[in-house]
């Protein structure tokens, strides 16, 4: 049974891919929801967690990007209901879907509904972002995008502030797996000043691989419709630069090129997984600045720049240039 639901799963990320696990194991979706004037940006993470000695507990994590506070609310394992048929999970009276989510906990509350999702497409033998890589067993970890755009209707309680997402904008990712990469770079937005229907999401990490290691890449920028990919498995090239306070990070394909200079900005500590257990900290920041260039055979396609952006760099970041 755990077979076929895992088969399921791996063709909609989306979908729990846990079914059978016990232990060194963590599952996360990352909702980020963004107001329609950009003066509120939550992001909002419901999981799992499986620790080395069998101990399991599922969670949420609440991000308020601007006044850089976070929250985790903890949960026993035996509230957390993934269905086995689609992407739907309940976690005691809270609720996720690619739809909506509903969100009942101590300081923050209410319903959001995604309006006109793009999700990452699917083709054969590329089930989700991550290509063929999808379908190898021992991956550290494994990422899945649900949606890079979507609209927003509804209400958020937080505190004492009641907070309208009508006509705002959200983005669905999740992880898998083991462990996050021991380092990274991760970044996101699809608030591009003066381009409603553009969205980006970039990251480089160090990845295991058999007895040694790589450096991987995935990168997408959904353009009006368009979706432009820079992968490791697409054959793609990258560079990375990291500043003090700044990333560069340049993907080339046979005709297309993107540049993206971001900018950090003030975070917040988060918890990450380290062999299934929640004890990892890194910092993400939901007020990072970008700047994208997309060229296709040298001719400039767009050039935007956006201030509610999602970023992370996060472990031995040394390892990702040298």
């Amino acid at each position: 049974m755990h077979l076929t639901h895992r088969w399921r799963a791996l063709w909609n990320p989306g979908m729990y891919h846990g079914w059978g696990r016990k232990r060194r194991y963590f599952e996360g979706w990352y909702y980020k929801l963004v107001s329609a004037g950009e003066t509120s940006a939550f992001a909002v993470i419901p999981g799992i967690s499986m620790a080395e000695n069998g101990e399991q507990h599922a969670f949420i994590q609440i991000i308020d990007g601007k006044t850089c506070s976070a929250e985790y609310h903890r949960f026993n394992a035996s509230a957390f209901h993934p269905s086995d048929r689609g992407f739907e999970l309940n976690l005691g009276s809270n609720y996720f879907s690619a739809d909506s989510i509903r969100l009942d906990l101590p300081h923050v509350s209410g319903e959001i509904r995604f309006l006109e999702p793009v999700p990452w497409p699917r083709m054969l033998g590329a089930p989700g972002i991550m290509g063929w890589y999808s379908f190898v067993p021992f991956m550290e970890c494994f990422h899945g995008v649900v949606s890079m755009h979507h609209r927003l209707s509804g209400r958020l309680n937080a505190g004492s502030r009641t907070i309208d997402l009508d006509g705002g904008a959200g983005y669905i990712e999740k992880d898998w797996g083991r462990s996050f990469p021991r380092a990274y770079v991760w970044m996101q937005t699809n608030h591009f000043t003066g381009a409603d229907r553009a969205s980006l999401m970039a990251s480089v990490a160090h990845i295991p691989w058999l007895r040694g290691a790589f450096i991987g890449f995935i990168s997408g920028l959904w353009l009006d419709g368009r979706l432009f990919r820079f992968a490791t498995y697409t054959g793609a090239k990258h560079y990375l630069e990291l500043g003090p306070d700044s990333v560069t990070l340049i993907f080339k394909g046979p005709k297309t090129e993107l540049r993206i200079q971001a900018n950090q900005a003030n975070g917040v500590a988060l918890r990450s997984p380290i062999a299934g257990e929640m004890t990892g900290k890194i910092n993400e920041s939901l007020q990072a600045g970008i700047r994208a260039e997309l060229l296709e055979n040298g001719k400039r396609l767009f050039e935007g720049t956006a201030q509610t952006a999602g970023l992370e760099v996060a472990g031995d970041v040394d390892l990702l240039v040298s």
